[in-house]
């Protein structure tokens, strides 16, 4: 939502600072400058990324706009995994089988909708009560193999600003490319009137003018949105990392949460009190 907020203040001041000093907004509706930037910044990506990285930078743009995990699913989550760990303090680890086998039909993940929608969370959580399940209690084992899904995962998400964050970099060039492009226009007219010479070197200037806001309003500041969107999806995942980790050390159910519960960012970090009302609501 920030993100959007941002854009618009962007667009605002630059087409507000215009018009306060009088300028004409139909001179910046150019279309052929458009087709010209915007295509070739489209081929530029298709040319130099995956198709793979191509969908993720969809996701990641549409997370960036749409929103961040908050206290609400970060609190969603910690009672969860205290449903869990519960499970198997009272049934054993098998308790969890029915749950992590068919993690969309489990009665406890249904409860908890921003969880079941984060799927990168849910096989996470699902494939590593998996390998305990199997058998695997030691901790430093298990943690070395969260650590390695969780350095693929950060490499994989990191892939998608750094694709987006080349093609803000190549948004002056094509724009200077459209400009020269107009300039040639112009001096193959430029026998002509006065009015038609300047239409023609404005509507070059447009394109310069496209590329530059282009990479530095728009295109720059969503990569660097997309990474610190990852960086807090990876917190989120991180979290339920620290949680099974800390019940496979033997710890309590409220302790293993405790321990989810403070590798937390602050700003978004739910309250010992609130973790700890949500919990005996959740175990009635």
């Amino acid at each position: 939502m920030t993100a959007i907020i941002g854009l618009v203040v962007v667009f605002g001041a630059v087409i507000g600072g215009y018009l306060m000093h009088h300028g004409n907004l139909a001179v910046l509706v150019q279309p052929h400058e458009f087709v010209i930037i915007l295509g070739s910044a489209l081929g530029t990506l298709v040319v130099s990324t995956p198709m793979t990285t191509i969908k993720k930078m969809g996701a990641q743009l549409k997370g960036v706009l749409g929103g961040r995990p908050g206290k609400k699913e970060y609190l969603e989550v910690l009672t969860m995994m205290f449903e869990m760990f519960q499970i198997a303090q009272k049934q054993g680890l098998l308790g969890w089988e029915e749950h992590i086998n068919d993690p969309e039909k489990s009665s406890v993940f249904q409860k908890y909708g921003s969880f079941l929608k984060n799927h990168h969370a849910v096989e996470f959580m699902a494939d590593t009560m998996k390998v305990i399940v199997s058998g695997t209690s030691d901790p430093h084992d298990l943690e070395e193999l969260m650590d390695m899904d969780l350095e693929t995962l950060h490499a994989e998400e990191g892939k998608a600003p750094t694709a987006l964050t080349s093609v803000a970099d190549a948004m002056p060039g094509l724009g200077i490319v459209a400009a020269v492009l107009g300039i040639v226009i112009t001096m193959g007219a430029i026998d002509g009137p006065p009015s038609v010479v300047g239409m023609n070197v404005a509507s070059a200037l447009v394109g310069t003018f496209l590329g530059i806001l282009a990479s530095y309003g728009v295109l720059g500041p969503l990569a660097t949105a997309m990474t610190h969107y990852n960086d807090e999806h990876h917190k989120y995942v991180e979290c339920i990392k620290n949680g099974l980790l800390a019940h496979v050390k033997g710890t309590s159910p409220a302790i293993a949460v405790e321990f989810a519960r403070r590798s937390i960012y602050a700003a978004v970090r739910p309250t010992f009190e609130e973790v700890e009302e949500a919990c005996r609501a959740a175990k009635g």
